[in-house]
């Protein structure tokens, strides 16, 4: 359950149901990241654009290393 008020996947529609479907296309359910901007869809498009020009130039293994410090440092358990 989330702490924030989001768009339920059954009550999707528009630009938020095409993120919700291309959630379930690839990983077969809505991750909770894809909800948390159901709110604000133009938002989710920027940081999926910031998180690729970052990702550009970093191998895999490294952004993954790089995410889990990062996590690890905020003291964050997601």
């Amino acid at each position: 359950m989330a702490f924030i008020r989001t768009v339920p996947p059954d009550e999707a529609t528009g630009v938020v149901k095409e993120h919700y479907d291309r959630d379930l296309k690839n990983l077969g359910y809505v991750t909770n990241y894809t909800q948390a901007f159901s709110l604000r869809p133009e938002v989710f498009g920027a940081w999926r654009a910031l998180i690729g020009a970052i990702r550009t130039n970093m191998d895999l293994r490294r952004y993954e290393l790089v995410t889990v410090l990062a996590a690890s440092r905020l003291r964050c358990t997601y």
